[in-house]
């Protein structure tokens, strides 16, 4: 993968399916857990170290993004270092911020520290609306003033004070940016109605270890008492639990036997329980799980998203190209993004029999055959690289940059775990 911070290229995979997946493969450090960790590097005046940390496109994004007011950042093999005693700037450029959602975590780091923001409207993924509005509100609580104008978010704060604050709808988000605001805030924070996604712990986890005083992560209400300054600190990112289901899913596709080294099991129950319900067998060894899809026939009935510890949304494309592999009918509810469709109706290139009813996806199980399709999105290519693998004949992938966003070395794990497939680089 190159290293770059947006700008398209024509790369693709060339992709041989129908060979059952077989081998062991190590899970990378997660992109949902690492990028808000990366923006409250700023909170603390010294140096911080993520170790396997992934190296992937939106993290590159991040450490530009941090750079670009002052940090200075250094790599040493899967252990990243951001260095914040310099910060000078309060000036996000528009170049990286309108390129990744993530950006907008720099609006709960940046303001308690250093007063002002001003910041273009976060990008990412068009997979249907994805507003702020609730970060913005939490942070209007907590005594920051924004204002709003064609060229983004523009925002200032004095001393902030802790205050009681009731998440009008579940937001993950939000949350983290509500989080990393309060932990400097005079005072104590009481935040209900709070998303309980594994990410958010991990970020709590990370504040902690730099001083923050944090209860109640992983529930509904979590409660914050402020503190004067945070320290530096060294954090092993965790592994990444989309990109294990995403593997997963590869393996049930191709009917193989694969091992996900260092897979965070014990936050993956959802997405085991209907892996099991299609007939893949898996057990936990030494930390390894290890899986057995050879008996993955039954089609699923119904499912639905959901919030954490429900089946999350950034898998259900993935598991739409296992669906469409399966005996009888599967049906699918997408209830977190309007838009995340996209990877569907490319797969009827391949002959997917998937039609969209509303918000659910009806699939009729049969065989899939190899086509030239093209990633709309980052979860939505990885199945197109699942549909690949499990489909007769040749598959070309184009736009990979949004592959690139969260999956570190896609193409090396598929080829480590026999899987046919290359990149092609094209200037």
């Amino acid at each position: 993968m190159r290293r770059c911070t947006g700008e398209r290229t024509v790369d693709l995979y060339q992709m041989e399916g129908g060979y059952p997946l077989s081998g062991n493969v190590r899970i990378q450090g997660s992109k949902n857990a690492v990028l808000p960790m990366m923006a409250a590097a700023l909170l603390q005046r010294g140096t911080v170290v993520f170790h396997h940390c992934p190296r992937i496109a939106d993290v590159w994004c991040m450490e530009e993004i941090l750079k670009s007011v002052g940090a200075r950042t250094r790599w040493c093999r899967d252990s990243l270092l951001i260095d914040c005693s310099n910060i000078y700037s309060g000036e996000i450029p528009g170049a990286y911020a309108d390129k990744m959602r993530s950006s907008v975590f720099l609006l709960g780091s940046f303001l308690p520290r250093y007063g002002q923001i001003s910041i273009s409207y976060p990008g990412g993924c068009t997979i249907g609306r994805r507003p702020i509005d609730l970060h913005l509100a939490v942070l209007k609580a907590l005594g920051v003033e924004i204002y709003e104008d064609s060229c983004g978010l523009h925002a200032r704060a004095g001393k902030l004070t802790g205050c009681r604050y009731c998440f009008p709808r579940i937001s993950v988000g939000a949350t983290e940016n509500a989080v990393m605001a309060a932990v400097v805030a005079a005072g104590v924070t009481c935040l209900s109605n709070c998303a309980r996604e594994p990410e958010i712990i991990h970020l709590c986890h990370f504040l902690r270890a730099m001083g923050a005083r944090i209860k109640g992560e992983g529930t509904g209400e979590i409660l914050i008492k402020g503190v004067c300054r945070l320290h530096p600190a060294e954090f092993s990112v965790p592994s990444d639990r989309i990109v294990a289901g995403t593997y997963l899913f590869a393996g049930a596709a191709t009917r193989g036997k694969v091992a996900l080294e260092s897979a965070p099991v014990e936050e993956m129950e959802a997405v085991l329980g209907v892996y099991q319900k299609m007939g893949g067998q898996y057990q936990v060894k030494s930390g390894t799980l290890v899986t057995d899809s050879s008996r993955v026939r039954k089609a699923v009935p119904f499912l639905e998203t959901a919030g954490y510890p429900g089946f999350p949304t950034d898998l259900q494309s993935p598991l739409a190209a296992v669906c469409a592999t399966l005996e009888g009918s599967s049906r699918i509810r997408e209830t977190i993004f309007e838009d995340r469709y996209k990877a569907a109706m490319q797969m009827r290139k391949m002959g997917a029999d998937i039609q969209k009813c509303g918000d659910v996806l009806e699939i009729k199980g049969g065989s899939l055959h190899g086509a030239c399709v093209s990633a709309e999105d980052l979860r939505g290519g990885a199945a197109l690289v699942v549909a690949g693998l499990a489909a007769e004949g040749s598959t070309e992938i184009d736009e990979l940059t949004y592959i690139d966003r969260g999956y570190e070395h896609i193409e090396k794990d598929i080829t480590l775990l026999g899987g046919r497939i290359s990149r092609i680089y094209r200037s």
